[in-house]
């Protein structure tokens, strides 16, 4: 595995919309491997495909305190949002700032995991978020989006 180069803002290509994974092939299995590298040696919980110049819907994620949870999701769509609160969030490709951002509490999310198993699964507190964070990469969209005046 190697660690990837994180995207920062304001580099053009964070606004690119991901593409779908068509098929898990040994490029994606590797792409997965380094993203999850690269997101624990920056101290991330979670990490877009964007983020890494790599235009697939696909995201890491781990928030366990003993990083040994990891998700690896293709494809991901929510498809139910319960609940709101506000978050604090930072970014691997907006270093140094923490932004206030409005986030479902709970959400139900459709997506592929590594082998191919289609899964639905429910989130909630810091996992929703950093899933409802991923996906936004996944759409070009960041957290400095956020900012009202």
């Amino acid at each position: 595995m190697k660690e990837l180069d994180i995207l920062e803002f304001p580099d053009a290509r964070l606004r690119k919309k991901a593409s779908k994974v068509k098929k898990i092939s040994s490029d994606i299995e590797k792409l997965a491997g380094d993203m999850a590298y690269t997101m624990y040696s920056n101290d991330g919980i979670g990490l877009a495909a964007t983020q890494v110049n790599q235009h697939k819907r696909m995201i890491v994620m781990d928030t366990s305190e003993n990083r040994d949870d990891l998700y690896i999701m293709l494809n991901p769509s929510i498809i139910n949002r319960t609940g709101k609160t506000r978050t604090s969030e930072a970014c691997l490709s907006v270093p140094g700032m923490r932004i206030p951002v409005t986030r479902a509490e709970l959400i139900v999310v459709e997506y592929t995991d590594i082998n191919g198993v289609e899964v639905k699964q429910e989130f909630d507190d810091i996992d929703s978020y950093c899933v409802q964070h991923e996906m936004d990469h996944l759409d070009g969209k960041l957290i400095i989006d956020f900012i009202t005046n």
